[in-house]
């Protein structure tokens, strides 16, 4: 059996052996993502999109990511279970912030908490790591800003923005955040941002030089139907098994094939055969 991976274990992972991080929104994908050996579960804010069907994450409150995280965390998974901080919970004030992040703690079991955005986000990550509460960082694509950006788009392109991410992420590593996620950039701007800093980049759709990757549990499985990114790389296509299945269920129940006698629950054969005897086997009354 693993070990429990912990915060400095996270960032002791820095150039070394890649870091896995997948999503995760109840106790039975818990229990998948831990015994695959994945290092990190995110209990993300995606779970308004991916599992509530929202049309993005700006929906998820407070309240339901301290659901979905204390559902993770009965699966007792080693990986370390970090959930996002959804919008609104850490932009206000930090007191606010810490108090919500402290209920994600607390009544939800995180054991870090996720927010997205740079430099203005110092105070809030500052007052979170006084608290005592770890904290991973998020950059370039943030999909809570996505009105602000114009949509899902590809962040960094341009010399300036690029050079603008690279000082968040320096600025963000100073601070103390234990792991910074990059999403939806360009893969040298990545590399170059990986090098220049000593805490662990997991990269999203920011090419292969990250000290990790992060990808969304249903992506990974094919439960997903809908448009897919360009990061993603299907494994399995789950859906497609689980509709076949529900298929075959159907046909047998229409068929009488389920449930089978090896499917069934029995009473002692004297019992049946009294009940039979008053109840089913009884003629029925003629019609008058």
């Amino acid at each position: 059996m693993r070990d429990k991976v912990t915060v400095p274990a996270i960032k002791a992972r820095k150039h070394t052996t890649k870091l896995t991080m997948v999503t995760a929104y109840d106790a039975p994908m818990a229990r998948i993502v831990d015994e695959a050996g994945i290092d990190m579960i995110l209990v993300g804010d995606s779970v308004a999109t991916t599992v509530l069907g929202r049309p993005d994450t700006l929906s998820a409150t407070i309240e339901i990511m301290i659901h979905h995280s204390a559902a993770v965390a009965q699966a007792q998974p080693r990986s370390l279970i970090v959930t996002d901080m959804p919008w609104l919970s850490y932009h206000i004030s930090t007191e606010e912030t810490i108090r919500n992040a402290g209920r994600l703690v607390r009544e939800g079991k995180a054991e870090a908490v996720k927010l997205e955005g740079g430099r203005k986000r110092l105070p809030m990550i500052e007052a979170l790591l006084a608290a005592e509460i770890p904290v991973m960082g998020h950059l370039g694509l943030t999909p809570q800003s996505v009105h602000a950006m114009g949509g899902y788009r590809v962040q960094g392109k341009e010399l300036e923005g690029a050079r603008e991410l690279l000082k968040d992420a320096m600025a963000l590593a100073e601070a103390g955040v234990f792991a910074l996620v990059l999403e939806g950039i360009p893969d040298v701007l990545a590399q170059i941002i990986t090098q220049e800093i000593a805490i662990p980049t997991i990269g999203i759709g920011a090419g292969p030089h990250c000290d990790g990757q992060v990808l969304v549990f249903h992506d990974i499985l094919g439960l997903t139907t809908n448009h897919l990114p360009k990061f993603v790389r299907q494994y399995a296509q789950l859906a497609e098994i689980a509709t076949q299945a529900l298929k075959q269920y159907s046909a047998d129940v229409q068929a009488g094939t389920f449930p089978a006698d090896s499917e069934t629950y029995h009473t002692h054969k004297e019992v049946a055969r009294t009940l039979k005897s008053q109840f089913i086997d009884q003629p029925t009354d003629p019609e008058v």
